[in-house]
């Protein structure tokens, strides 16, 4: 690994500047401007040059970054678009790094600036236990395959438009077209649900101001267009309050009332649905839960999932839908 903390910083802003998309490709004095105001220091020419055949050959980092040169236009880029140095996989001497690092913090953790990012460190601890497990018992265990993020691409654009309050124009083939569609969007939040990221946003051309999601693997192809709006106050926390998953529907939560078979029920019990989640009954002939939540597309598909092993109450609008659904499996057989 690099000898110094400025090395490894330097690096990172030499990543960064090579991935923005939203920027012409860079000089080498592009790289030094970008990375001498990051760094609030002079960088000479000397080292930005250094830093990058270190990125491409240095054994210690192991980057193997494919910084390509073009002599024409005197400009760098990835030959791999999808290449970053943020996902390179950690060796064991970084391992026991984290450990070290993380077994610090946790002795802290009453401390408010550490109790701000607790969810943070507790997500790493766990992260890095995982990790030691796997290369301790290589063989033994086989964990699934990490998820391939599809259109994962597109955020760092997205995200710097999310801040700089920008229009952003997209392309998006959604399933049911045939070809995509363009939209001129507003974009307010990105978030990840069962392995794919999603932009919550406003097309300019819905009516009403309509809140839209676009699945981030469905976007064929994103421009900036130097367009501004209006920031708006969104809160993904109340947004997202009441639903199971990625899609809000317009309306207000009901009641929805769910009896799980006693075994059904100790997974629920133990894992709940969603924060609303409340136990309103629990007795050798079943559990019964309550949950205050909009009724849509994803809540639908995780009452199909439990089969025989749950019967909606309440309303008798979403038991009617599953009923035709189960009807219609049925049929298939």
């Amino acid at each position: 690994m690099p000898k110094n903390k400025d090395a490894v910083s330097r690096y990172r802003w030499i990543d960064e500047r090579l991935r923005n998309k939203r920027l012409k490709k860079p000089t080498l004095e592009d790289l030094i401007e970008y990375v001498s105001r990051k760094m609030d220091a002079t960088i000479s020419v000397r080292t930005i040059q250094k830093d990058i055949q270190d990125m491409r050959h240095d054994p210690e980092l192991n980057y193997h970054a494919p910084i390509l040169y073009d002599r024409s236009s005197g400009t760098y880029r990835y030959g791999d678009d999808n290449f970053s140095i943020s996902s390179i996989p950690i060796d064991e001497t970084d391992l026991q790094g984290l450990e070290i690092a993380i077994s610090i913090l946790e002795q802290f953790r009453s401390l408010p600036v550490i109790q701000q990012f607790e969810d943070a460190i507790l997500k790493i601890a766990a992260s890095l236990k995982q990790n030691r497990e796997v290369m301790e018992h290589k063989g033994l265990i086989k964990f699934a395959r990490a998820a391939q993020y599809k259109g994962a691409a597109h955020i760092p654009v997205i995200v710097d438009a999310i801040k700089a309050l920008e229009v952003i124009r997209i392309s998006y083939q959604s399933f049911d077209r045939t070809e995509p569609k363009e939209h001129w969007v507003e974009p307010y939040h990105v978030r990840e649900y069962q392995s794919r990221f999603y932009l919550i946003g406003k097309s300019q051309k819905a009516k009403g101001g309509t809140l839209l999601t676009f699945a981030l693997d469905r976007i064929v192809d994103l421009w900036p267009t130097d367009k501004k709006f209006d920031e708006k106050n969104f809160d993904d926390a109340s947004y997202y309050q009441h639903a199971i998953g990625i899609t809000v529907p317009l309306g207000e939560p009901e009641k929805v009332v769910l009896a799980f078979t006693p075994i059904q029920g100790k997974y629920i019990k133990s894992q709940p649905v969603h924060p609303s989640q409340q136990v309103e009954s629990d007795n050798e002939k079943e559990c019964r839960i309550s949950l205050n939540v909009v009724i849509n597309h994803e809540l639908q598909m995780l009452l199909l999932s439990y089969g025989a092993n749950v019967k909606i109450l309440q309303p008798q609008s979403l038991a009617d839908k599953i009923a035709a659904s189960a009807k219609a499996m049925l049929e298939l057989y």
